[in-house]
């Protein structure tokens, strides 16, 4: 009892000296923030007070206070009293993230006009509690800084994208993922579900998706084209109950998550397992020169390699009667308003030799294959908007004439997204040279990657609305997100080693106003940063050598 007893009042002496530099990093910075003299003590004797509305929200700042801390503490309906956190709606706000945190001697009080506000409120106040877990949960104390916020963001959509397909990751990890995207304020969950490595969604009408386009025999091995093939046989896929359980999940820490099914291109998974999908059914897949191949070589087969391949989806009727299928139990599954269809890097050569295909741009007018890659977007984007739905597509749906409700993911650079601004369309900016985050942190490459590039300073920098954008249209620019690819990234820990600390930098970019952005105030606080991510349990770059010398780059 007397070692507990010193350990409590060295720890309490080490924060109340920490506290009275009056230091506070809170990431991303808030809009207004005044820090005082003040000072709350969290205790077990601490209670959280709730409404009917806000008892949510308390039970996920327990949930928040268990999983990073250690502890709860308890909940309460009635009037607060005491050491109080109390969480509260209040009118008056039109933005319903923004939210208010004062804390004081005896209160943290945190309120908004939604409870996505109050959510967002209590992720700030999360960082305020010293980065620590405490020993014994029926006796501790941790002192939190006094301060005054008032904060709401600059930007609605702010994401974070993970790619399931070319390497698998379980559920367990994408909630952590998940928790990653709450904690630092974005607010969408961008989940890449179907490639040519590897279909990764249960669709029960059609369950050769799973059973056969899940799994690829072999890998390479290293960089494109590699050095050999592992041959093991590799994939996995979520069920639909699995799914649902992940959905629900992010909603409780309202996050919104967009599904992406890929089409036209990006097929081969698909096809493979419903080779009557292709514009030539009998012909086998071809490994791309150069590279590996373990297994079968004949008939279509999930790809072992990475790349554009050209095996994709033939515009004929019953691919479009498979992928309403397929969009039919996926809307059952996610709630969103957008649905992410793909687009991108479709090769046009299997098009150009398919008598359909031929066939068809003439009868509908058509100019070219490009034309017919609009005309299937076209199709599709219709059936979703009949469904109350709207699609996400990658800038090549640009290309031969963009679908009329469709919102444009710029990320070959910035102009795509300034095209489609430009012409009144509702924009995502995740250009690759600021948001790829599977680009290296490092000029010196550590580990294998895709290649690329992209320093902290270069994230913190970005500035979402271009400056060649006529300024009346800048409001079609809904926010960003950065994407992680992972043809290089076999591991959770490798994924968070890619987005630390750029996630944070992102953050910033897309929640606080650019007269409250400091690169050197950020970089000064990547100390702070990093302890907290510790705290997390996540791996993260921490070669301060390498920040340093991005800066300017």
């Amino acid at each position: 009892m007397k070692k507990m007893t010193l350990s409590l009042i060295a720890i309490s002496f080490f924060f109340l000296s920490g506290l009275a530099q009056n230091k506070v990093t809170i990431i991303p910075t808030p809009v207004k923030m005044e820090v005082t003299k003040a000072t709350f003590l969290v205790t077990p004797k601490t209670h959280i007070y709730v409404t009917e509305a806000t008892r949510h929200e308390g039970e996920m700042l327990n949930e928040y206070l268990h999983q990073l801390y250690g502890f709860r503490l308890p909940v309460r309906a009635e009037s607060p009293s005491g050491s109080a956190i109390v969480l509260s709606l209040k009118d008056g706000e039109a933005n319903p993230e923004a939210y208010h945190l004062s804390v004081d001697e005896n209160t943290v009080n945190i309120y908004a006009s939604d409870t996505r506000g109050v959510f967002m409120g209590i992720q700030t106040f999360l960082q305020l509690i010293p980065p620590m877990r405490v020993g014994n949960p029926s006796v501790f104390q941790l002192f939190v800084q006094g301060v005054n916020i008032y904060d709401y963001p600059q930007f609605g959509y702010r994401g974070m994208h993970l790619d399931v397909c070319r390497h698998f990751f379980d559920v367990n990890f994408v909630k952590k993922y998940i928790d990653y995207i709450a904690m630092q304020k974005f607010n969408t969950f961008h989940w890449h579900l179907t490639e040519d490595q590897g279909w990764r969604i249960e669709i029960k009408k059609y369950p050769k998706l799973t059973e056969i386009g899940a799994w690829r025999n072999g890998t390479i091995i290293g960089r494109y084209p590699g050095t050999g093939n592992d041959g093991i046989y590799y994939g996995g896929y979520y069920t639909q109950e699995q799914i649902r359980d992940v959905v629900r999940y992010a909603a409780e820490r309202h996050i919104t998550i967009i599904p992406e099914i890929e089409m036209p291109g990006h097929a081969s998974a698909a096809i493979a397992a419903y080779p009557e999908l292709s514009c030539f059914p009998d012909e086998s897949t071809k490994a791309p020169e150069r590279t590996a191949w373990y297994g079968p070589t004949t008939g279509k087969q999930v790809q072992q390699a990475w790349g554009v391949f050209p095996d994709v989806f033939c515009p004929k009727e019953n691919t479009f009667k498979f992928l309403e299928d397929v969009l039919d139990e996926v809307l059952e599954l996610f709630p969103s308003k957008y649905i992410h269809i793909g687009g991108d890097e479709c090769p046009k050569d299997n098009w150009k030799r398919c008598e359909h295909c031929q066939k068809l741009i003439k009868e509908k007018g058509l100019k070219d294959e490009n034309g017919l890659q609009s005309y299937f977007i076209h199709t599709i984007e219709k059936y979703l908007n009949s469904k109350g739905r709207n699609i996400i597509g990658w800038d090549e749906i640009l290309e031969g004439g963009l679908a009329p409700n469709a919102t444009v993911m710029s990320w070959r650079g910035e102009a795509g997204g300034i095209e489609a601004a430009s012409h009144n369309h509702t924009v995502i900016m995740t250009p690759s040279q600021y948001a790829y985050f599977d680009h290296t942190q490092t000029q010196k490459e550590d580990s294998v990657t895709i290649g690329g590039f992209t320093s902290l300073n270069k994230v913190y920098n970005y500035k979402p609305i271009p400056a060649q954008l006529e300024a009346s249209k800048g409001k079609f620019i809904l926010g960003a997100q950065a994407n992680v690819w992972t043809e290089y990234i076999h591991y959770p820990s490798k994924v968070e080693y890619h987005i630390f600390p750029r996630m944070s930098a992102l953050s910033e970019v897309l929640w606080t106003p650019e007269d409250r952005k400091s690169w050197d105030r950020f970089k000064s606080s990547l100390p702070d940063i990093y302890r907290k991510y510790t705290l997390w349990g996540a791996n993260y770059f921490k070669n301060s050598e390498e920040v340093w010398k991005a800066e300017g780059k």
